[in-house]
């Protein structure tokens, strides 16, 4: 880079922007001496990803007591927000790790500060357990990862072997139709049989993943699931395959209640639940598992309902209402580039005009484009090019990384400072 490129992103850095680095999606503010841009008042160019500190605090409260009601330890998935500055958060706030998907995931949690990784995914590929080898030797993570086949079972073995390094591995235990992890007993005693054999690798416990199973009795069968689960535990334990108090460990964001109910206060095994979601929540897919979470909580007198207070929906999306072409339609400045919509469309939730609230009668989001959303209005709706609306969200993950740079703002809605997500 040339000396008048580096000054320019000197200058630009310094004086324009407060989010991290030239070429991110950084916002231009006016400078404050008290360190807050209200979003009201404009002082934050939109579009912006925003959080409310307030409800990240409550959700991340929330599901630690959830947790230490069950006497279940709590590795929430990283994936969601792939935030350090929330996985610190997290860890703060009890965490027992992090769980994550990817070796550089796994990097990202190391360097937040965990020290418990559980990868719920296969390691395979010879750079990508370089990349564990490293952490594993420069950090002394407690690492885990899955295993469901013979091959990469020896795959790891050799690679770790020639690091002279101990590897801590789960056999992933899945159901027809799902995704990975062994389908029978007898697969798994196999496999077991087979890390016992290695002198690098070291068996810790038994990893599933309940949220691919769906329909009528999904409840019954995830409770089953579960149950089968224990029993193959046990019998790996019996066998002396697996560590004396081995773990077991499962729950995304739709059934952590069920699974913590099914691990409940066992003496036998270690057991983690690895929900992600619930520290940003949404008003969609998420706030509807919730629902049931305390619907199935209400009914069988669970500790969901005795905690008192609920999730909280954490993230929204500002943007300005850039055209009216049509008397019922709204174009507003933000688009696919910025929100999820596979799973539902943003939801307008309020409006602003000149540092004041404006009502929302009636407004629903049609459809997205690259850079452009849809909004149906009434016709003698008030809302008017250059108004700000924020908008909830469906699926946060999907949200999440498409941003360089997410606010952080108060009750008052004045951002105190940005984060940086590691996707």
């Amino acid at each position: 880079m040339n000396d008048h490129r580096q000054n320019f992103d000197r200058n630009y850095h310094n004086e324009y922007i407060t989010t991290p680095g030239y070429g991110e999606k950084s916002q231009p503010v006016a400078r404050h001496s008290n360190g807050r841009y209200s979003l009201i008042h404009e002082e934050i160019t939109l579009p912006a990803a925003v959080i409310k500190a307030s409800a990240l605090k409550n959700n991340l409260d929330w599901m630690q007591r959830f947790a230490n009601q069950h006497h279940v330890k709590l590795s929430p998935h990283g994936k969601t927000t792939m935030t350090p500055d929330f996985f610190k958060q997290q860890l703060k706030h009890g965490a027992w790790g992090i769980t994550v998907a990817t070796p550089a995931q796994a990097e990202v949690a190391v360097l937040a500060g965990a020290e418990n990784i559980i990868m719920a995914n296969q390691l395979v590929g010879r750079a990508n357990m370089n990349i564990i080898a490293n952490l594993i030797e420069a950090h002394g993570i407690n690492f885990y990862c899955c295993v469901d086949s013979s091959r990469n079972i020896n795959a790891l073995e050799r690679v770790f072997a020639e690091r002279q390094l101990s590897l801590n591995v789960f056999i992933e235990f899945g159901v027809e139709g799902g995704r990975c992890g062994c389908r029978s007993q007898k697969d798994i005693v196999e496999l077991a049989t087979l890390i016992h054999q290695q002198t690098h690798l070291t068996l810790k416990g038994i990893e599933v993943y309940e949220g691919v199973i769906h329909g009528d009795n999904a409840e019954q069968d995830i409770r089953n699931f579960l149950n089968s689960t224990l029993e193959l535990a046990a019998l790996l334990q019996k066998n002396q395959l697996i560590e004396a108090k081995p773990i077991v460990t499962g729950a995304g964001s739709a059934w952590y209640d069920v699974v913590s109910e099914c691990f409940a206060d066992l003496k036998e095994f270690d057991a983690i639940i690895r929900p992600g979601c619930y520290a940003i929540h949404d008003t969609g897919i998420y706030l509807d598992a919730q629902n049931k979470v305390m619907q199935r909580a209400e009914s069988n007198r669970g500790a969901a309902c005795e905690l008192g207070g609920d999730l909280e929906s954490a993230l929204e999306l500002w943007a300005y209402v850039i055209s009216r072409p049509e008397p019922t339609k709204l174009v507003v400045g933000f688009g696919k580039r910025d929100v999820a919509f596979d799973a539902g469309l943003p939801t307008p939730e309020r409006a602003y005009r000149d540092g004041e609230a404006i009502t929302i009668e009636r407004a629903v989001t049609t459809a997205v484009m690259d850079q452009h959303a849809f909004i149906e209005v009434n016709e003698n709706s008030d809302l008017q090019v250059g108004d700000m609306i924020a908008f909830s969200t469906s699926h946060p993950c999907l949200t999440f990384d498409k941003w360089r740079a997410v606010a952080v703002c108060d009750d008052e809605y004045q951002v105190t400072h940005w984060v940086k997500t590691r996707f």
